[in-house]
């Protein structure tokens, strides 16, 4: 396993400091903070491979915390460490987006444990991730070749932009899935600003007329009214 940068939300110090030790004898890389807004603070500046935090802190709680992250594009995942009787805010923090969670007192060995078993999750969905961008992918008789950048329909070559190809690509991967504008715009350009709802109709209006036999009448982008576009589902 690589080396990892873990931050560590947890005000009882000699805990956070006794956790950090033993993760840095597993050569991870740790960053320590007492406080929420402090741990807020690191959690929105650093991209981190693993948040391990507890739910009450002094300041911004571990909810609020696990929000936040959970609005970033990039996806960290959260072991939350809760108290044995707590158990709403272990249910609450699940649904706010946390992996996992370890009750205290814990042992280090069951919470090393647990957060082995993240890192291995992670590592496996990146390399599927990755294995995945090579893969060429058919729809009828458009296919994509993601590592060549290349385009065909029914054989013929067809020349997109950077942008028409990764809007395609994002498409093609998530067949049958309704995607808003805004969706559209923070999965594939990378932001999600009102207004710039007009670049994304404008940009598949060309990618209809490059693919499309019809482009008045789409068969792989269609237009769900009222809610955004959907990839052709096989």
């Amino acid at each position: 396993m690589q080396p990892k940068k873990i931050l560590i939300i947890e005000d009882n110090e000699d805990l956070a400091q006794l956790l950090a030790l033993h993760l840095r004898d597993l050569q991870h890389n740790v960053d320590l903070c007492f406080d929420g807004d402090s741990g807020l603070l690191k959690a929105n500046t650093i991209e981190y491979d693993l948040v391990v935090m507890d739910l009450m802190l002094p300041g911004c709680d571990g909810l609020s915390i696990c929000r936040a992250i959970r609005t970033k594009p990039v996806y960290t995942p959260i072991l939350m460490l809760t108290a044995k009787d707590s158990e709403l805010d272990r249910v609450l923090g699940l649904e706010t987006g946390a992996d996992d969670y370890v009750t205290k007192p814990f042992s280090i060995s069951e919470l090393l444990a647990r957060i082995k078993a993240i890192f291995r999750r992670t590592d496996a969905l990146q390399l599927s991730e990755k294995n995945e961008q090579f893969q060429v992918i058919k729809h009828g008789l458009l296919i994509i070749c993601p590592d060549k950048h290349t385009v065909t329909v029914d054989k013929q070559d067809i020349e997109l932009t950077a942008r028409e190809f990764d809007l395609l690509l994002f498409f093609s991967r998530y067949p049958g899935r309704v995607f808003s504008r805004r969706e559209l715009l923070d999965k594939v350009w990378g932001y999600g600003h009102d207004g710039y709802e007009h670049t994304v109709n404008s940009h598949i209006n060309r990618l209809r007329v490059k693919i499309e036999a019809d482009p008045k009448r789409p068969l792989y982008i269609q237009t769900i009214w009222g809610v955004g576009y959907k990839f052709l589902e096989e």
